[in-house]
């Protein structure tokens, strides 16, 4: 190092391509296992009506999948997972300061790949089908409904107490919808259509969310890719919790397992037991998503139909099962 001529050194930018590897090592860990890339799936599905131009396209589905993966290493910090996707989770392999960092580091990396939807006409306001849009307050804002969500997500389970099912929804539709929403957000900012697709999204966004609640306490799958009944150790207030708790609320043997965060399998199961036999909440949530389903395709149908979304939703659905008409039922 010569300081005989710093200012002029300091003049040139001294980051480098091995340092920028150093600092997206969590990143690209997370990267490396990607799922099965559902948004991704109803990113392409939403373009067969809004035909976005594919360099585009290619952005804002980078710029989704960044911020997607990006919140997914803060949330498992947040969360004191173990596993991810089947793996360890990032943080037990690079450490909490480094992975917190990094998470960071992507949300301005997505936000410097968005400016590349920008065109010289737009002068930052008008874009190419001549819309009123601002794509950085579009992005901003969705970004500030996520952590609402997630904000709420935490302090409800720091606190130990139970949202209602109405609460539950609203932070479903900050935490989990709005990545999707953020996409199809751009995707109509660059379309020449003047459809409206976003309470769509919304639909889809809260019956995707209370499937996963559901799914990780009764799926194999769910237990090999993140450990068994994990929400139940993460002590989450998610929907089969909500509901099995406002079902009895003189019962408090749900509260007390969410308190001690139990990894102790035995606990698990008597909780996911009495879900199912007592509060019979897992009969409740498959009317509850039946009665999505059902929204959702009515809402396709209005817009004209959509054969990869449906096959998506087809895909993923839930059924009823014998003996649940006889269950308890949503409003």
């Amino acid at each position: 190092m010569h300081y005989s001529n710093l200012r002029q050194t300091l003049k040139t930018p001294s980051w480098t391509q091995p340092q920028e590897n150093i600092l997206l090592e969590p990143y690209t860990y997370i990267s490396a296992n990607p799922g099965k890339e559902i948004r991704t799936k109803l990113i392409e599905a939403f373009n067969l009506w809004l035909h976005v131009p594919e360099d585009d396209l290619e952005i804002i589905t980078k710029v989704v999948r960044m911020l997607h993966n990006a919140s997914l290493l803060m949330d498992d910090v947040e969360d004191f997972s173990e596993l991810r996707r089947g793996l360890p989770v990032a943080h037990t392999i690079y450490g909490v300061p480094q992975t917190i960092n990094t998470a960071n580091y992507v949300y301005f990396l997505a936000m410097q790949e968005l400016l590349q939807l920008r065109t010289e006409r737009e002068g930052g306001q008008v874009g190419k089908q001549g819309k009123e849009v601002d794509l950085v307050s579009l992005v901003t804002e969705e970004l500030l409904q996520l952590h609402r969500g997630q904000g709420m997500d935490l302090f409800w389970r720091d606190s130990l107490t139970c949202p209602t099912e109405e609460e539950y929804i609203d932070m479903v539709l900050g935490k989990a919808g709005g990545l999707l929403r953020l996409a199809v957000k751009l995707m109509m900012a660059k379309s020449v259509s003047n459809v409206d697709y976003v309470p769509l999204v919304n639909l889809i966004s809260v019956w995707f969310q209370i499937r996963d609640d559901y799914m990780n306490l009764q799926s194999t799958e769910y237990e090999a890719n993140k450990g068994f009944c994990e929400d139940l150790t993460e002590g989450k207030f998610s929907f089969p919790v909500v509901h099995g708790i406002k079902a009895n609320t003189q019962n408090r043997q749900i509260l007390n397992v969410l308190q001690k965060k139990t990894t102790s399998v035995s606990l698990k199961i008597h909780t996911v037991e009495y879900l199912r036999d007592q509060t019979r909440t897992f009969v409740y949530i498959r009317h509850v998503m039946v009665q999505l389903q059902d929204q959702i395709a009515a809402e396709l149908e209005d817009l004209g139909g959509n054969g990869p979304l449906e096959q998506v939703v087809k895909g993923l659905a839930v059924h009823l099962e014998e003996g649940d008409e006889a269950g308890p039922k949503p409003e």
